[in-house]
C-alpha cells in the first residue's frame, strides 16, 4: 500500500487526488494546504470582490470531495522541507510526514520587486488568495484611491473587481501596453479602452520606483497619492522545496511528460511546474488553470502506478472584462503568416507556420475557439482540412469526414 502526500491544494492538487482515486481507491491520501479554505476557483476572486460571487460558493469541488476520497487535509500548515532519503515531509510546526510517493503543487506567490519606502505604505496588498481578497474587500472604500502596479491578468481583475467601490482606480506598468504578454497591440487596446469605459485609468510604460507613505514617485518623476496599493508586477513559481533538496529546477520544478521530478518518487504539477510546451517545443511554465487541471491527474495517476504522458500543453488564456472576452492560445513565432479580420470592437488574428497553426488571438467576437485549440495542441497539418474555410469560421465542416468521426464521434 502506497502513502501518498500532496503539498498544496489548489486545482492541480485536487486533480491529483482524482487521478489517484482512479487507480488506486484504498491508499491514504494527505493533502498539506498552506490556507484554511478547501480548495476554491482562484479566478473567482475578483468577482468576490465586485459583489458577484459569494466566497462561501467558490469550492472547485463539492463539500464532500476530500472525505469521499479518503483523504487528510491539513488547513492552515505549511511544508517547509523534503528528506528524499528518510521519505518525509517536515510540517512548519515541527512534524514529520511520512510518503512513498509525493507531489509538490505548491503553485506560486507574489513577486515584488525592491521599492525604495515599500514599508512606509500603511495599506498594501497582494491580489492572489481569499485571504487577499477579504483583506482589500474590508479595506476599500467608495472614497479610497487605489493604485494597481501591473497591468497583467493579476491587477486587471483587481481593477475591475474595485472598478465600482473605490474612488478613483489607476493601474500603471513599465510595459508599453496592458496585459503584454498575451496580447498585441491592438488586441490590448480593445481592452484598455473597455476597462477606461469604467472609471479606470492607466499609466503605461511607467511604474512606481519609491514611496513616501502614501505618495508613489513614478520613474518618469511623476507622482501619484493613493490610499490603498495593490501589487500585482508578477508572481514565481514555489521552487524552493525541491530546489533545497537538489531537484532540477529553472524558472519553475522540471519535471517529464510523466510529472516526475530529478528526485525519486516526487512528482510536480500546477503553477510551480515547468513541463513541456508543445507550442513551443521545449519545457517552460505554464500557470493556467486547464495546464495545472490535466499536470495534476497525470502526476496522481503515474503515482498510483499508471503510464500517463502530458506532451500537448500549449499556452491557452481565457480572460474578459466587463463583458469583452479575449481567448488566445498558442504563439507567433518569428516568421509566421497571419490572418486577421477586424470589425468595431473586436479583433480575430490566426498565426501559421510550415503548415500548422500555431496560434490564435479572438477579442471581443464568437468563435468555437476549441477548434482552433485542437488544430494547435494535436499538431494537425492545415493541408489536411479545408483551412480557407477555417480562417473565417471555426467549424467542424472544415474537417473531412473521417477526420470528424476520428475527433467528435457518431454518424457525421
Amino acid at each position: 500500500m502506497e502513502n501518498y502526500v500532496i503539498i498544496g491544494n489548489g486545482t492541480a492538487a485536487v486533480s491529483c487526488i482524482e487521478g489517484i482515486r482512479s487507480l488506486d481507491t484504498e491508499s491514504p491520501v494527505t493533502v498539506i494546504s498552506a490556507e484554511k479554505y478547501p480548495a476554491y476557483c482562484r479566478p473567482l476572486i475578483s468577482c468576490a470582490l465586485e459583489g458577484k460571487a459569494d466566497p462561501g460558493n467558490m469550492n472547485q469541488r463539492p463539500a464532500d470531495f476530500y472525505e469521499k476520497n479518503g483523504c487528510r487535509v491539513l488547513f492552515g500548515t505549511k511544508a517547509v522541507g523534503i528528506d528524499p532519503d528518510k521519505k518525509s515531509v517536515t510540517l512548519n510546526e515541527g512534524a514529520c510526514l511520512p510518503y512513498t510517493k509525493l507531489c509538490v503543487a505548491a503553485g506560486s506567490s507574489p513577486f515584488v520587486p525592491p521599492m525604495a519606502g515599500l514599508d512606509t505604505v500603511a495599506r498594501k496588498f497582494s491580489f492572489m488568495t481569499m485571504d487577499d481578497m477579504l483583506a482589500l474587500d474590508a479595506a476599500v472604500t467608495e472614497n479610497s484611491r487605489v493604485l494597481i502596479v501591473g497591468a497583467g491578468l493579476i491587477g486587471l481583475k483587481c481593477a475591475e473587481g474595485l472598478a465600482e467601490r473605490a474612488g478613483s482606480l489607476t493601474v500603471c506598468d513599465l510595459a508599453p501596453r496592458i496585459l503584454s504578454s498575451i496580447l498585441d497591440e491592438e488586441g490590448a487596446a480593445l481592452m484598455r479602452a473597455r476597462l477606461e469605459e469604467h472609471g479606470i485609468s492607466f499609466l503605461p510604460g511607467d511604474t512606481a520606483d519609491r514611496f513616501e507613505g502614501n505618495r508613489a514617485v513614478m520613474k518618469s518623476g511623476k507622482t501619484m497619492d493613493f490610499d490603498i496599493l495593490v501589487l500585482a508586477v508578477g508572481v514565481r513559481a514555489n521552487t524552493a522545496l525541491v530546489k533545497d533538496i537538489g531537484g532540477d529546477v529553472n524558472r519553475g520544478i522540471i519535471v517529464d511528460r510523466h510529472m516526475r521530478t530529478s528526485v525519486p518518487d516526487i512528482y510536480a504539477a500546477g503553477d510551480c511546474a515547468e513541463g513541456y510546451d508543445s507550442s513551443l517545443g521545449a519545457n517552460r511554465v505554464l500557470a493556467i488553470l486547464p495546464n495545472a487541471r490535466l499536470q495534476g491527474e497525470c502526476a496522481g495517476i503515474n503515482m498510483a502506478g499508471g503510464d500517463r504522458t502530458f506532451d500537448n500543453a500549449v499556452p491557452l488564456n481565457a480572460i474578459g472584462f466587463f463583458g469583452l472576452h479575449c481567448l488566445t492560445a498558442g504563439s507567433a513565432p518569428e516568421g509566421c503568416a497571419v490572418f486577421e479580420e477586424r470589425g468595431p470592437g473586436w479583433m480575430k488574428k490566426l498565426w501559421t507556420k510550415d503548415g500548422f497553426l500555431t496560434g490564435f488571438a479572438l477579442v471581443g467576437c464568437e468563435e468555437r475557439a476549441g477548434i482552433y485549440t485542437s488544430l494547435i495542441r494535436e499538431r494537425i497539418p492545415l493541408d489536411t482540412l479545408d483551412f480557407g474555410l477555417l480562417r473565417h469560421a471555426a467549424t467542424t465542416a472544415a474537417f473531412s469526414r473521417e477526420q470528424r468521426r476520428r475527433k467528435f464521434g457518431g454518424a457525421v
